[in-house]
This record gives C-alpha cells, structure tokens and sequence, in this order.
C-alpha cells in the first residue's frame, strides 16, 4: 500500500472514530441523534434483548481479540504494520455503528430521577465521562492510540518506535483512567431505562474483563517498571493510592 494511501487510510479511521464518538454521546443521552439507546419500534422484550446482547458481543470479541499482541504478530503478517492500529480502529468503528444502528430499544424504567439536582448532578457526570475520555487519551499518546502516529512515520519514511511506559495526569490515580470515563459516561444518566441497563452492564463486564487481559499483557511487555505501577496505584478508583 503506498504511503499517500495509508496516510489517507489512517486519517479517515480517526476521524471516522471522532464521529462515532460523538454519535454515541448522542446515543446514550438520548438527544440530537435520529437512533438512540431508546429510541425506534418496541419488539418483543426477548428478542430484542438476544438482539442487543449479540451487538455487544460482536463488538467485543473482535475488540478484545486484536488487541492482543499473538493476534497481531499473526494478522501482521496479513495486513501491513503501519495500518494494523488503523484497521483495528476502522473494525471497531464498524462494529460500533452497527450496534448503534440495529440496537433494539427496552422499555420500562430502572430509576427516573426528577429532583433538578439530582438531574444536573447526573448530566454533568454523563458530560465530564466524555470529556475525560478525550482528555485521557491525550495523556498517553492521542494518535499512537488511534494508529494516525505510526501512518504518519510511515509516510515520513521512519521508523515506528513503541511509546515509552510513563505516568501523567489522571494516570497517577489509577490505572485505566480512559476506562473509568467510559463507566461513568455509560452509567450516568437521570432516566436509566431496561435497554440502557443492558448497555451499560454488558459494556461494563467487557471492560472488567479486558482490564485483566490488558494488564497481563503489560506486564509482559514493560516488566518490572509494570508491577510497580500495579502496586502502587488503584486499578479504577481514583484517588486511592495502594500501599507499596
């Protein structure tokens, strides 16, 4: 693949991500967006939750499964190095639209709140999920995470090099603070319905599991500096710090 090409290739999987991003805020808020978390034809409640619980999974094993440094040694071997992060992003999109787009809605109400400050103190959790995810990425490496890095070297014509292991920012107070902003954002809301429920506790499984998954692959990859870091900092509580 030429290096114009799989620039061009890993820009449009960013900012295919940055909409899907914003979509899904969107999704799970219930506003702006034509299809929402809440929002079509109600169909039979078992249907639609084998429905929603197949999207889930469908994102997730492929998610889970390429993330995984044996899966790219062997997919790199298919797909060229500088585009895998980029074709990871790009499957994931895909699957995550098309969850968005056939995710099936489930009446009834878990809990509703009225009282207007419990209503902002909701809201404004929901926004600052977002917002940190955003900022957390910036404090590892925003384009290495979403493959931009490694096209650009690539079309520089250098060598792409793995990012140094480094604390910063939200990163001294737990560990998978990109994590905790999705929790919150898929958690904080005043009107939790069935199908929000179903959303939010199958993402939040997925995550529980794929932290352990990620973090044995870390400790692989950065040794002994890892298992410090383990020891010293919560896992997804902020502001709690482990006895070393």
């Amino acid at each position: 693949m030429g290096r114009i090409i799989s620039f061009l290739y890993g820009v449009v999987s960013h900012v295919l991500f940055l909409l899907v991003f914003m979509y899904m805020v969107g999704f799970l808020g219930n506003f702006i967006v034509p299809k929402s978390v809440d929002s079509g034809a109600v169909g039979p409640f078992s249907l639609a939750l084998i429905v929603n619980i197949l999207l889930l999974a469908l994102f997730a094993i492929p998610h889970s499964i390429m993330a995984r440094p044996g899966f790219k040694q062997w997919w790199t071997t298919i797909v060229p190095k500088h585009i895998e992060r980029s074709t990871y992003v790009m499957i994931s999109n895909l699957c995550v639209i098309l969850l968005m787009w056939q995710w099936q809605p489930m009446v009834g109400a878990v809990w509703r709140v009225e009282n207007s400050v419990g209503t902002l103190i909701l809201w404004s959790l929901f926004g600052i999920g977002w917002v940190s995810i955003v900022i957390t990425s910036f404090m590892i490496n925003h384009f290495d995470l979403f493959g931009t890095r490694q096209v650009y070297l690539h079309l520089l014509n250098r060598e792409y090099s793995p990012l140094e292991f480094k604390t910063r920012g939200f990163y001294n107070y737990t560990r998978h603070p990109l994590m905790v902003g999705w929790l919150v954002a898929f958690w904080a809301t005043p009107d939790m319905t069935v199908g929000h429920l179903v959303f939010a506790i199958g993402t939040t499984v997925y995550i529980l599991i794929a932290i352990q998954i990620e973090e044995r692959d870390l400790v692989k990859f950065h040794g002994e500096a890892y298992e410090n870091y383990r020891r010293q900092v919560s896992m997804l509580v902020p502001f709690r710090r482990k006895r070393t």
